[in-house]
């Protein structure tokens, strides 16, 4: 079963294919995200562990996002959850009382999606799933091998309906013929109500491992996603953009890599129940203020 010291130790075995950070010399415990108010002009949050957990509201999430928007600080959504096209992501906050615009809502998709090029795409995601925003030609991979050998290049998107046959017959089709593997969410594992779930990132390494050069990760800690948001942004220096997130590997060495400042949300999401201090100790990635939840 994984638990955020397997995964922690996991993310750790990986270090040299994330991206170099610089961390702050010190962390502040804070209560609440309105105690930086001053320090901070854009607030960026991830979703998983911070705003919801599946498909619960965080306690507490609504009325922080409520009143940064009455001080007239900008707010943004960075995550890595690539289901979702825009409208879907939009709807999915809404029916968590939460109201993001579109161009709040930044995903690991969209930066994905930039960088898929013509012939005929393999996509991995759930049947269900919106796929109206991808342009190239596809079909949806299932469990038929001659699909997975006939395509130019894969886009994995989801592991809703992913199981370890899949990634068998994915790993024997690039490995007689390697193709560009799209990880359009690089997260290992995502914190749920009853656990973890295995994410595209965990496979994408697993592919490198045995032997595929053109995997390509998009999403936190990648830079490509953290470009995308501040082309929304008017320039504001990354000092001044403060990053939301529960995974210390993600959302704070991501962040940090870009030259902005961290906050370490403990209570709901990857470490719920677990020291972060000494994690931080032994990884060296400190955020610059560490608290439970972004409303007290």
């Amino acid at each position: 079963m994984l638990d955020p010291v397997t995964v922690f130790r996991k993310y750790e075995s990986l270090r040299s294919r994330l991206p170099s950070f610089t961390s702050p010399a010190t962390t502040i415990e804070i209560n609440s995200i309105l105690e930086i108010a001053r320090e901070v002009d854009v607030f960026v949050f991830d979703a998983f562990g911070v705003l919801n957990m599946g498909e619960a509201l965080i306690p507490g999430a609504d009325l922080a996002i409520k009143e940064l928007r009455e001080l007239n600080k900008k707010v943004r959504v960075l995550t890595n959850a690539a289901s979702y096209d825009k409208v879907g992501s939009e709807k999915k906050f809404f029916d968590l009382g939460l109201s993001f615009r579109t161009n709040e809502i930044i995903t690991s998709r969209d930066a994905a999606l930039e960088n898929i090029t013509s012939g005929l795409w393999g996509v991995i995601t759930a049947e269900a799933d919106n796929l109206n925003d991808l342009e190239a030609e596809y079909i949806l991979l299932t469990d038929i091998e001659e699909d997975f050998d006939k395509v130019d290049g894969f886009l994995f998107l989801s592991t809703s309906e992913w199981n370890s046959k899949k990634q068998l017959l994915l790993q024997h089709s690039v490995l007689k013929n390697d193709r560009p593997v799209i990880i359009a969410n690089a997260d290992l594992v995502a914190p749920r109500e009853n656990g973890f779930t295995l994410e595209p990132g965990f496979y994408g390494h697993e592919l490198i491992d045995l032997g595929a050069s053109k995997v390509k990760f998009f999403g936190k800690p990648y830079s490509e996603v953290y470009q995308l948001l501040t082309k929304s942004l008017s320039d504001i220096p990354g000092n001044r953009i403060a990053m939301c997130g529960d995974s210390l590997h993600t959302d704070i060495l991501g962040a940090a890599s870009q030259g902005w400042k961290t906050v370490l949300v403990t209570k709901d999401g990857l470490f719920s129940g677990f020291d972060t201090k000494s994690y931080s100790k032994e990884s060296g990635i400190f955020p610059n203020w560490r608290l439970d939840r972004i409303h007290s």
